[in-house]
């Protein structure tokens, strides 16, 4: 039988899901700029608990985070979180509508949009949490130029764009046959120790004084 972890603390350090997500039959999806301002404080921003220079480029980046209810199955996965870039590729109507629709829920219509299941992350652990945060930003990169640097706009702000997973294979193909130059890079990642220490991420999400209940 699952084991079921109570929430964070609302207070806390790390953002949690409004109340109403603990309700099965809830179905709204809200705006979730809490995410915003704790991701920047604590992950993006030099100086941050969980500072990640990789994320670097992100810093004034025209992001925002949504609360869905719960996740969803696509090819055979539980999907927790979805990264994605705004555009609107329809009519003029199914556009306003949908520009309105961000405008009422963010005062602007973002470059891009995260979307967190609350359900999930209502119950999840500090660690999965940061983890699957980090997994949505990693999905926005800075494009490079024709000459493999990165690139920038007019205004001196790095140009982004959406990039994929760095490794997609099966667990048995590497089994069977080895593993690929970037997999590799995965396992040789996988063996050394976390970058960021546990206590690191207790002290960002607020959750290292509960210790002492």
């Amino acid at each position: 039988m699952k084991k079921t972890r109570s929430a964070p603390p609302a207070g806390s350090g790390r953002p949690v899901p409004p109340p109403e997500f603990t309700d099965p039959l809830n179905n709204r999806y809200l705006p979730a700029p809490e995410v915003l301002k704790w991701a920047r404080a604590t992950i993006l921003t030099e100086g941050g608990a969980l500072y990640n220079e990789n994320h670097a480029h992100l810093e004034y980046a025209d992001v925002q985070f949504l609360w869905a209810p719960q996740g969803f199955v696509k090819t055979g996965r539980t999907v927790l979180g979805q990264c994605e870039e705004v555009t609107f590729r329809c009519g003029p109507w199914q556009k306003g509508r949908q520009q309105q629709q961000m405008a009422d829920w963010f005062g602007v219509v973002p470059d891009f949009l995260i979307t967190l299941d609350a359900s999930y992350c209502l119950t999840c652990s500090d660690a999965e949490f940061c983890a699957l945060l980090e997994h949505e930003l990693y999905h926005i990169a800075q494009e490079m130029d024709d000459f493999g640097a990165p690139a920038f706009n007019k205004y001196g702000l790095p140009k982004l764009c959406m990039r994929g997973h760095d490794v997609e294979e099966f667990i048995g193909v590497v089994r069977r046959y080895g593993a690929s130059d970037d997999v590799q890079r995965m396992i040789d990642a996988a063996k050394t120790p976390p970058e960021v220490a546990r206590i690191n991420i207790a002290r960002a999400c607020g959750t290292c004084l509960l210790k002492a209940a």
